[in-house]
């Protein structure tokens, strides 16, 4: 436990001695607020809620995650620095929740500095503050299922590039799995029982049933299981890279 403390405060120590938090910091605030007010209409609706700014989360996520990601690990395979980490008295595992704690962490310090919209919103009106509070919670969960798979993918290149377009392209596919197109892609040759699945494999299906403000076992029990599947996958990964 001593080690996982330790490599969380060095790894999200790490995010703001550079420029690259502060830049995503900014790009993710100005992009929340404008997709709010200005493409989500959050002051025309006439309504005290926070549904524009969280209706376009998972289309921010979906780029802004991976490039906190993409860093993971690319970066210490990129730098030869991925030798030392295997070969120091640490658990591999330590090094896995520690690094992706710390960006979910950071994750997490950016959905906190968007408060002054919720602050806005309760000064006009009269929200439903534990509706808000919900999609908060779930939008942050939602981040880490994205971290997650960005771990996996920043695990298996040295190339950021790639493991920024790898993550993408899996996240894209679990947000877009619950859509039209796609239950229509395989309803004429799949059992209905397949298609359910994929339709509850999205993240859309979840995220929009958090955000009505319930928080239900089968939501949060997805959440947290994509987040240790691919991180038991980065770990899988990282051994197979170490056996190499």
């Amino acid at each position: 436990m001593n080690h996982l403390i330790t490599i969380f405060k060095r790894e999200l120590g790490g995010y703001f001695n550079t420029p690259v938090a502060y830049v995503f910091l900014v790009i993710f605030l100005a992009l929340s607020g404008a997709f709010s007010f200005y493409i989500g209409n959050l002051f025309e609706r006439g309504q005290a809620d926070l549904v524009p700014f969280f209706n376009y989360h998972p289309w921010l996520y979906l780029v802004l995650i991976p490039a906190i990601a993409m860093r993971l690990w690319a970066e210490e395979r990129k730098s030869g620095t991925i030798e030392l980490i295997m070969t120091l008295p640490v658990p591999q595992w330590a090094w896995v929740i520690g690094k992706f704690g710390a960006a979910w962490i950071f994750s997490g310090i950016a959905l906190v500095m968007t408060f002054p919209i919720w602050a806005t919103v309760a000064y006009l009106g009269t929200p439903d503050h534990g509706v808000i509070l919900a999609s908060y919670l779930g939008s942050w969960l939602m981040a880490g299922g994205f971290l997650a798979i960005g771990s996996c993918m920043s695990a298996m290149t040295k190339n950021q590039v790639v493991a920024f377009i790898l993550t993408v392209v899996i996240c894209f596919l679990f947000v877009f799995a619950s859509f039209n197109m796609v239950q229509a892609a395989v309803q004429d040759w799949a059992p209905q029982w397949l298609i359910d699945t994929v339709a509850e494999m999205s993240v859309l299906t979840h995220f929009d049933s958090v955000k009505r403000g319930v928080i239900s076992v089968r939501d949060f029990f997805y959440f947290i299981s994509l987040i240790v599947v691919w991180l038991f996958a980065t770990l899988m990964v990282l051994e197979l890279k170490k056996a190499d």
